[in-house]
């Protein structure tokens, strides 16, 4: 299977600069989401009532919203950023990925 046009473009690139403190917030929600993952698993095992799984199911939703939200503030802040200070030709390719990525989050 092939890679989206998105994945293969950002292969091997990195951030610029990732606030520590945001990273281990970030890791502790994802890990938090994680343990969310299983819970949802086992409901489903143990059938449990389908509002009850869905509220769950909304519940890891937001959690990696506010994830996501974090990552493309820091995205911003940083990378796009020095991106778009390097000069007209990094700042467009900045623009048009900033506005995939910005439509990609909210499909």
């Amino acid at each position: 299977m092939k890679a989206p046009a998105s994945a293969t473009a950002t292969a091997g690139k990195y951030a610029v600069a990732v606030e520590p403190d945001i990273k281990d917030a970030n890791l502790k929600r994802l890990r938090r989401i994680e343990g969310q993952i299983r819970g949802l698993q086992k409901m489903v095992e143990e059938d449990r009532y389908c509002p009850e799984i869905i509220t769950q199911i909304a519940s890891v939703q937001e959690a990696l919203r506010g994830v996501g939200r974090q990552l493309l503030r820091n995205h911003l802040k940083h990378c796009a950023t020095t991106a778009i200070k390097k000069g007209p030709a990094d700042a467009d390719r900045t623009y048009d990925e900033l506005l995939e990525l910005i439509t990609s989050i909210s499909r």
